[in-house]
């Protein structure tokens, strides 16, 4: 007999505030669900946003401050970036299950349940990291731009599924084969270690946000490409510049005549 829904599982990870205690509900979570200890109910609502310990400080993205290249303080301070990062991926994980998860079958709450743990993980390898040269997850300021994209498709699963893994998710599958060689090459070879798991695991959840969006198209008619060139226009307010890592796309099943329409030139 289920103790607790799904939704409401979710939700304790949402409201956790401090990152050792998001941490344990993540993995709690994830566990529970694995061993048939969560009924698939969604009878509780998600929060309108996750709650986030004092530090860091949130800043608007354009009030970050510039991070020093080929220093040492420049490298923490991009391994406190990407902390950031996974930290509001363990939200966004499980926000979308307890959001949306009614709208699909069981397959989405395992994959994303999957995810979640998965984003607490690296967030929990980063942490380690940035205390074994000295600094601390909130020693930075960092901005929310990711759950301001959540909020945007708080409304829409198809919208979510096109902006979060299928947009911001990617980008990480661009961009970190670069950072993976910016700290191989500055002899950090424990972090360049993490950054490749973490691009390995996003391949994956890359996956998850295609094959899941490819499924609800074809159950409503949509055509896969031009809905999603349609929901990105509509709700990330960023720009899709290359260069793209077109193989790990592709591996993610997010092929080319997705996002090159959209490519800045």
């Amino acid at each position: 007999m289920a103790d607790r829904s799904v939704a409401e599982a979710c939700r304790a990870v949402l409201t956790a505030t401090a990152p050792a205690d998001k941490i344990k509900a993540a993995r709690a979570a994830a566990r529970d669900w694995r061993l048939g200890r969560l009924a698939f109910e969604f009878d509780v609502a998600m929060p309108d946003r996750p709650a986030r310990p004092d530090r860091p400080e949130l800043l608007p993205p354009n009030r970050m401050p510039k991070r020093g290249k080929g220093s040492e303080h420049g490298r923490i301070a991009l391994i406190h970036a990407i902390t950031h990062i996974e930290f509001s991926a363990i939200d966004l994980a499980f926000d979308v299950v307890g959001r949306f998860g009614g709208e699909f079958p069981r397959g989405f709450t395992d994959d994303w349940m999957h995810v979640g743990a998965d984003e607490a993980m690296h967030f929990a390898l980063l942490d380690r990291r940035l205390k074994k040269l000295g600094s601390f997850y909130g020693a930075m300021p960092a901005h929310d731009g990711l759950w301001d994209a959540a909020a945007d498709t708080a409304h829409d699963s198809l919208a979510r599924l096109a902006v979060v893994p299928m947009v911001l998710e990617a980008r990480g599958l661009d961009v970190t084969p670069a950072m993976v060689e910016r700290f191989s090459l500055a002899n950090d070879a424990v972090t360049a270690r993490i950054l490749t798991r973490i691009l390995n695991d996003e391949v994956r959840h890359v996956r998850a946000g295609t094959v899941w969006f490819e499924s609800r198209c074809r159950e409503m008619g949509h055509v896969p490409e031009t809905t999603w060139q349609a929901l990105v226009t509509r709700h990330y307010r960023g720009l899709l510049k290359p260069p793209f890592n077109d193989s790990a796309r592709d591996s993610a099943g997010l092929s080319r005549e997705y996002y090159q329409p959209l490519a800045v030139r």
